[in-house]
C-alpha cells in the first residue's frame, strides 16, 4: 500500500493544480461576465471562486491527514478528509441553494432583461472546456489514491460543467429566440442537480462518521479469508471501520480449546495475514480468540455469516 506521506503529498498537487486552474476561470468569467453584461456569466465565475475555496479545504485536510498518529489520535488523522468531504458537500448545497434563489429571483423580476454580449457565450465555452480538463485530472487521483475527499471535489467540479454547459445553453437560446428568460430557466434545473450532488456526498461521509459499512460483499471476503486458516472456526462479531483510505477490521474466530496459547496466536497470525492478502486496503486486522462453543450468540454487535444470510445482503 502506498505510504500516507506519499499519498498525502498527491493530494497536496492535486488540490493546488485545481485551486490555480479555478481561479483562472474565476478571474476570466467574472470579468468577461461584467464586459458582456451577463448575469449568468459572472453567477459561473462566483461558483469558479467558491471551488478555490474548497480547494483550500483539501488542501488543508491533506496536510492534516498526513500527520503521525499521536497519544491524541492513536488511530491518526485520516479522518480530517472526511470532515472535509463533508464541508465540501456544505459548500456544493450553499452554492445550488444560492443559485436556485438567484434563478426564482430571475423569473419572478418583471423588469425587462437585455441580451448578453456574445462574447459571453465564447468564454464559458472555454470554461467548459477547462472544467472538465481539471474534473478528469481530480477524479484520476482521486481514484488512484482512493481519496473520498478529492473524489468528492471532482463531483463538485462535475457540478460546475454542468452550470456551466446550462449557462452556455441558455445563452445560445436566448440569442437565437430572442428570450432572456430562458437563461433563468436553466439555472434554477442546473441548481437541482447541484443539490441531489451535494446530498449524496452527505450521506457517504454519515456512513463514514457513523463506523458504517455497507458493502457485504467485503464481509464475505473476510469470512471466505478466515476459511482458509486451519484451524480458525466460526469468524463472528466482525466490524470494519473506514479510516482515509484504510480499512481496520475486528472479529472473533473460535479455536480448539485445548492448544496452548503460542498454537492459537499462530491461528490468529495467520488469519490477519489471510483476510489482508484476500481484502484490499486493509491496514490492521484485530482478532480476538475464543474456545470453540463459548461465543456468545445474542451478541448485538458485529456481522457473522449468518446475519449477512438472514438480511440477504
Amino acid at each position: 500500500m502506498e505510504s500516507i506521506q506519499a499519498r498525502g503529498r498527491k493530494i497536496v498537487r492535486a488540490s493546488i493544480v485545481g485551486m490555480a486552474g479555478n481561479g483562472v476561470l474565476a478571474v476570466a468569467k467574472i470579468v468577461a461576465g461584467f464586459m458582456a453584461g451577463s448575469v449568468a456569466v459572472i453567477s459561473d465565475g462566483i461558483d469558479s471562486a467558491l471551488d478555490v475555496l474548497t480547494g483550500g479545504i483539501t488542501l488543508i485536510a491533506a496536510r492534516v491527514t498526513t500527520a503521525p498518529p499521536d497519544i491524541g489520535h492513536p488511530y491518526g488523522h485520516s479522518r480530517a478528509e472526511t470532515i472535509a468531504t463533508r464541508a465540501l458537500a456544505f459548500l456544493i448545497f450553499f452554492a445550488g441553494t444560492q443559485l436556485a434563489i438567484g434563478s426564482v429571483g430571475h423569473l419572478a423580476a418583471a423588469e425587462a432583461r437585455r441580451l448578453p454580449s456574445v462574447f459571453a457565450i465564447w468564454v464559458t465555452l472555454a470554461s467548459v472546456v477547462g472544467k472538465t480538463a481539471l474534473a478528469v485530472y481530480k477524479r484520476r487521483v482521486g481514484r488512484r489514491v482512493n481519496s473520498a475527499m478529492l473524489i468528492a471535489d471532482a463531483e463538485n467540479m462535475r457540478a460546475d460543467i454542468v452550470i456551466s454547459v446550462g449557462v452556455l445553453v441558455g445563452l445560445i437560446l436566448a440569442h437565437a429566440l430572442s428570450l432572456p428568460v430562458i437563461d433563468s430557466v436553466i439555472a434554477l434545473l442546473v441548481s437541482a442537480y447541484i443539490l441531489v450532488i451535494a446530498f449524496r456526498i452527505f450521506i457517504d461521509t454519515t456512513s463514514e462518521l457513523m463506523e458504517g459499512h455497507s458493502d457485504a460483499r467485503t464481509y464475505r471476503q473476510i469470512f471466505d479469508a478466515v476459511e482458509l486458516v486451519p484451524g480458525a472456526e466460526h469468524p463472528h462479531r466482525a466490524r470494519i471501520r473506514s479510516i482515509g483510505p484504510m480499512k481496520i477490521v475486528d472479529l472473533d474466530i473460535e479455536v480448539d480449546g485445548a492448544l496452548t496459547v503460542a498454537e492459537a496466536h499462530e491461528i490468529a497470525a495467520e488469519t490477519e495475514r489471510s483476510i489482508k492478502a484476500a481484502v484490499a486496503d486493509v491496514y490492521d486486522v484485530l482478532v480476538h480468540v475464543e474456545p470453540i462453543g463459548l461465543a456468545d450468540r445474542g451478541e448485538r454487535f458485529g456481522v457473522s455469516r449468518r446475519k449477512l444470510d438472514a438480511a440477504g445482503s
